[in-house]
């Protein structure tokens, strides 16, 4: 195959990736291999590629590819998320562009519209996944609404109900008026508000025998809410106030009359010491009115807007209507003053609203039973979370779990299974029939009906009885999907959950921590017995490079599709990862994506000058050592990649590839071994680095599969079969590694640079040979290298001394010195302030290690190797120091 001059990803990334799945090497079936599982955390159906997405899955895809190449059954699950509250915003957004209310349909019209929009838009996530190159098994991609999976749900739903872990009740919830749904309390996102304080004066009733009127202020940042008013509230221990015991005032503009009372809730000193009560739109106000047995009015309507209940400002919306009823205030005489306030704020996490308290009938699913297995995997280490420091935010949180409302008020959704006759009563059950025989049981109690009439009944019943209206929340779904994913709920014990459950690793966000992988763990104990995955790798949050978060509003969140078309995927892979530590967030700069695809580009290069070598059967192999060296380096290297990938430490794995590749591999090794321009090289050199590019290339495929593959098949490494494909290929192992040879090449390379060095400074050419002369203070043995100094320094002779040679430039590698003779006459001032700059680090550095070796604690605690080592260190430096002061007394 004749290759070009340059790497073009976009001839290369299509053709690959639609080779491996026609071959498919994605797809995975349960076999006697150890198999190696992740799920992918689904993203929403109504989603498009977002710079989050690009880390997750490139970590994901490493992951899996890696497994794949070690010999693992490697399965991949894709999918997507129905996204209730997106996904219907989303199509209500298309139907009011057809001039369609939702008010207009009925659930089946509007559920056609929904799913119209689904196949429409629903793939494009994972179209575009395809393009980073993720080698998920697509073949078992799933939603979490297709009829399977919605039936798992509703079956979890009637087990938790009928175990006495699902009720229903009314209770004060956080309402979303934009999705005009209620939400759980882990989707309220707290932010601080500038807000305003706002001064009410209550008249007090009756008034005084003068006939003079009373006021009593209240400090709301809610005017809006006074209407809503049940009760004042003021501590019996204020005696500011204690006069006022048993009265009532009247309610500004509406002048409805209304209790004061005591309660030791209130606060004294916060605002004027004076609470409006108002239970239908604050929880602490609910549990007041509860205790005091106060009237609930609530005058919100779902969207926010205010109801009749409200008597004035009707059909206005809640913060228009707080501005308008300043104003009225004021004008009545109502208002005492104004200030600046500031507050925490809930808001909805997916349509961003301020959140509203509102008393509502939902169901709710008990947390506390199910929350205690899976804060023991965490917590005894069943379960890993890394980096290891979201253990105790997992232990808060699961420790003050409450119990989860988990109805929607949405049509897109997996129904709540829940029946009511048209007296009140109800029943759960999975069917209409289900329902009926359900009804039937509640009347016939001691079972004494006929078959005819027990027919007769549910005959009667059946056009009386509707379902809940309601959806499950979307976590309700996803909780199940380690499970769901392998049809571990329609059909228990099959060979697929058996094989791939528990899975191995989950890659997600630690915002959803709680969300989705705490649920995880407690569905996998409740309906599996068992955890459903062994380690969570937490990703961070990818910021841009001043630190803030990206977001469409800011407009500094790159389109990654776009990335992808100018870096190339395998640039934009490597881009990411670069800038990634596990849990800790990444400032993103799309130079990262340019260094990507510059290293693609120095592989393809360094692949280009070896192909270019013209082979002579008859030489003698000259680069021995040169060989040995970077196999051995490869293994150092290698074994320190796989330290990183079973810490979990990509990012660092990667960087250690990077430089084994750019800096061990092109900067050194080829330069090392390749021939004089226009001249051959010896078969054992070319087959040697045919076979490290080879082993190279395939440590690098898990991080950038393409380029790989692409090289992969050349000529250079022999006919390929058409399954012989680098993505199933051996990943590299392990061998042993010379780290003596290793430090004794770390001295020939300090040569090199420090020759280069004093050219740079005299600026020699690099064409022009040097003499070096070599006082040996150590058991280097240089006759084994001297072969690739002369060649990389441009050394034209060696000499070995016994003394200081007078007036030559000169270094030091280790203990050994190094003279080079240029023929000129010494600048003794210069030299001697290198050489007292030096003595000055050297004396410093020394004081540091002496320091820790003459402490007790660390000489007691630490391991013996460490002390060694520094004590090694103690003596290089002394020696060093003598070196040094003998050059300047020579001087």
């Amino acid at each position: 195959m004749s290759i070009s001059t340059k790497y073009d990803p976009a001839e290369t990334e299509d053709k690959w990736y639609s080779y491996w799945l026609s071959k498919g090497f994605f797809h995975s079936e349960p076999d006697e291999r150890e198999p190696y599982t992740i799920v992918i955390p689904p993203p929403n159906v109504t989603g498009v590629l977002h710079m989050g997405h690009m880390l997750n899955n490139t970590i994901q895809d490493v992951m899996i590819r890696r497994a794949r190449m070690q010999g693992k059954n490697a399965c991949w699950v894709p999918g997507t998320d129905h996204a209730s509250i997106a996904t219907e915003a989303k199509v209500v957004a298309m139907l009011k562009e057809r001039g369609i209310s939702k008010k207009d349909l009925t659930r089946e019209e509007f559920m056609a519209y929904a799913w119209e929009w689904k196949e429409k838009y629903g793939g494009i996530i994972l179209d575009q996944l395809k393009k980073l190159g993720a080698s998920c098994d697509w073949d078992r991609t799933r939603f979490t609404m297709e009829e399977d999976l919605s039936e798992a749900v509703i079956d979890c739903f009637i087990d938790l109900y009928k175990k006495g872990r699902i009720y229903r009740g009314i209770r004060m919830v956080n309402w979303d008026p934009a999705g005009k749904t209620a939400v759980s309390d882990e989707e309220v996102i707290r932010k601080e508000v500038n807000q305003k304080l706002y001064y009410i004066k209550y008249s007090i009733a009756p008034a005084t025998a003068d006939g003079k009127v009373e006021y009593l202020t209240i400090a709301t940042t809610r005017p809006e809410t006074i209407m809503a008013d049940a009760a004042i509230c003021v501590n019996p221990n204020d005696e500011r106030y204690t006069h006022l015991k048993g009265k009532t005032v009247f309610v500004p503009l509406i002048n409805r009359e209304i209790p004061i009372i005591e309660d030791e809730y209130v606060t004294m000193d916060f605002g004027t010491g004076c609470l409006k009560v108002t239970p239908a739109h604050d929880l602490n106000d609910y549990e007041l009115g509860v205790k005091h047995k106060l009237p609930v009015i609530d005058i919100l309507n779902d969207d926010g807007t205010l109801n009749e209940l409200a008597v004035i400002l009707v059909g206005e919306d809640r913060f228009a209507a707080r501005k308008k009823i300043a104003v009225l205030l004021d004008e009545a005489g109502h208002l005492d003053k104004v200030e600046d306030y500031k507050s925490q704020v809930g808001f909805s996490e997916r349509t961003d609203a301020a959140i509203e308290p509102k008393l509502s009938m939902q169901w709710f699913c008990k947390m506390d039973e199910m929350a205690k297995p899976a804060l023991a995997d965490v917590l005894n280490g069943e379960v890993k979370l890394i980096p290891e420091k979201f253990v105790n935010t997992y232990r808060h949180w699961m420790e003050n779990v409450r119990d989860w409302n988990i109805s929607r008020q949405l049509w897109w959704g997996q129904r709540i299974p829940a029946w009511f006759d048209d007296k009140g009563n109800w029943v759960v059950a999975k069917t209409q029939e289900d329902a009926l025989n359900e009804f039937l049981k509640l009347k016939d109690i001691d079972g004494a009906f006929s078959a005819e009439e027990a027919h007769g009944f549910k005959h009667q019943l059946a056009p009386f009885i509707r379902q809940d209206d309601d959806v499950m929340d979307t976590w309700f779904s996803s909780w199940l999907w380690p499970i769901s994913v392998f049809n571990g709920f329609k059909d228990p014990g099959n060979k697929d959950v058996n094989y791939y459950y528990p899975t191995n690793d989950l890659v997600t966000a630690p915002e959803i921590l709680f969300f989705w992988v705490a649920r995880m763990i407690m569905a996998g104990h409740e309906f599996m017995g068992k955890k459903p995955f062994t380690n969570v790798y937490l990703t961070g949050i990818v910021r841009d490079k001043l630190g803030r978060k990206m977001s469409k509003s800011l407009g500094n969140s790159p389109d990654p599709i776009g990335l992808i078309e100018k870096y190339g995927a395998d640039g934009v892979r490597v881009g990411m990862l670069l800038c990634s530590p596990a849990g800790n967030d990444l400032m993103f700069d799309e130079s990262y994506c340019e260094q990507g695809r510059n290293f693609a580009n120095k592989v393809w290069n360094a692949f280009r000058l070896i192909k270019g070598w013209e082979v002579d059967e008859t030489l003698p192999n000259p680069n021995e050592q040169a060989i040995v060296w970077f196999e051995n380096r490869f293994n150092e290297a290698l074994a320190e990649i796989e330290d990183n990938f079973k810490q979990y430490r990509l990012s660092e794995a990667l960087m250690i590839t990077y430089k084994l590749v750019w800096d061990d591999f092109c900067a050194w090794y080829l330069e090392m071994v390749k021939p004089v321009y226009q001249h051959p090289v010896d078969p054992a050199t070319l087959k040697a680095t045919i076979g490290f590019f080879e082993k190279v290339i395939s440590l690098l495929h898990p991080f950038m599969p393409f380029i790989t593959e692409e090289l992969w098949h050349d000529e250079i490494f022999g006919e390929k079969g058409e399954m012989d494909c680098i993505i199933v290929a051996p990943y590299p192992v392990v061998g042993d590694a010379d780290f003596a040879l290793l430090k004794d090449v770390d001295v020939v390379k300090g040569i090199v640079a420090e020759v280069r060095n004093i050219r740079n400074i005299k600026q020699i050419s690099p064409k022009e040979g040097l003499p070096l002369s070599i006082k040996v203070n150590s058991s280097l043995a240089y006759d084994k290298w001297l072969t690739i100094v002369t060649k990389l320094a441009n050394i034209t002779a060696v000499d070995f001394v016994t003394a200081q040679v007078a007036g030559a430039s000169s270094f030091m590698v280790g203990n050994d010195e190094f003279f080079i003779q240029l023929n000129e006459t010494i600048d003794v001032e210069a030299e001697r302030e290198r050489l007292n700059a030096d003595l000055v680090y050297l004396q410093g550095f020394l004081k540091s290690v002496d320091a820790k070796l003459s402490n007790e604690r660390f000489v007691q605690n630490a391991k013996p190797e460490i002390i060694q080592n520094e004590r090694n260190k103690k003596a290089d430096a002394e020696g060093k120091m003598k070196i040094i002061e003998d050059s300047l007394a020579s001087l």
